[in-house]
């Protein structure tokens, strides 16, 4: 198991993205749109700026959902290899099994 402080970090990341996902967005349309003054474009950046960075989707870890491991994750099922495996060998994924050889 993870630390309970970092999963806990990582969790507040995501909130934030998401609460400030519209105001990150519009300001990266105005920053983007050559047709506006450079002084609009340079205001918006600056106010892109002072956003907080965890608020940024980039800073969001990808975490296993079951033991918060933070490495080896796959995207597609939320999980790390570990948890994957122990799942998939005792038949809790549909459609996967553990190879053997």
């Amino acid at each position: 198991m993870a630390k309970t402080s970092a999963i806990n970090r990582n969790l507040k990341r995501t909130q934030m993205s998401v609460r400030d996902k519209p105001k990150r967005l519009a300001l990266k349309s105005i920053i983007m749109d050559r047709t506006l003054p450079v002084e609009d474009r340079f205001e918006a950046s600056m106010k892109l700026a002072e956003l907080p960075r965890n608020g940024a989707r980039v800073r969001v870890k990808l975490r296993c959902k079951l033991t918060g491991r933070s490495r080896a994750n796959y995207r597609k099922f939320e999980l790390c290899r570990i948890a994957l495996r122990d799942l998939a060998s005792s038949g809790q994924i549909p459609g996967m099994v553990k190879s053997s050889w």
